[in-house]
């Protein structure tokens, strides 16, 4: 499902994975920019597949930050990591050292068209806010929300809002 979370205990602390599909568009796309929907209803027809993306995060032996993906980034200042929504997502929830997280993925990351940026981001938000929140869930509308406002607002991706609602 949507974000889904698993804790496995490690040395006293938890290693915290999230399961997050990816999506299929069968029509509506370009709908759900703010372009188009501020000015007339959007619509769009998506499905999640049995494709996913896992983040793995888990408390750092110091207090850098290492961000593995493609390439593996290790900075001690979240201003200096190069992804720009680890970055912004780590901001958001005022986490600025001491953390390791690693995205798998069973699908190339750029270029698919299914969502990829937008699913790293929901389950990344997911696994920070189980994180930092340990005993609170996130309602899924309001973890959809904050992902669109990460990637629209604060990394200025020029996308709509169906990825991180799917």
């Amino acid at each position: 499902g949507l974000g889904d979370v698993y804790k496995r205990q490690v040395q006293s602390t938890y290693m915290i994975v999230t399961k997050t599909p990816f999506r299929i568009s069968f029509f509506g796309g370009g709908s759900d920019l703010p372009s188009f929907y501020q000015k007339s209803l959007g619509c769009v027809v998506s499905a999640t597949i049995n494709k996913y993306i896992y983040i793995s995060l888990n408390k750092k032996f110091d207090d850098s930050i290492r961000v593995s993906y493609s390439i593996t980034e290790n900075v001690n200042d979240v201003e200096d990591l190069n992804h720009d929504i680890a970055k912004h997502t780590l901001k958001y929830f005022d986490i600025c050292k001491g953390l390791e997280l690693a995205s798998i993925s069973d699908l190339p990351s750029n270029g698919t068209g299914m969502g990829a940026s937008s699913a790293f981001a929901v389950g990344l938000i997911k696994a920070l806010h189980t994180y930092k929140f340990p005993d609170q869930s996130i309602d899924k509308n309001i973890l959809a929300e904050l992902a669109c406002n990460i990637e629209i607002d604060l990394c200025k991706k020029p996308i709509g809002k169906q990825d991180q609602y799917a």
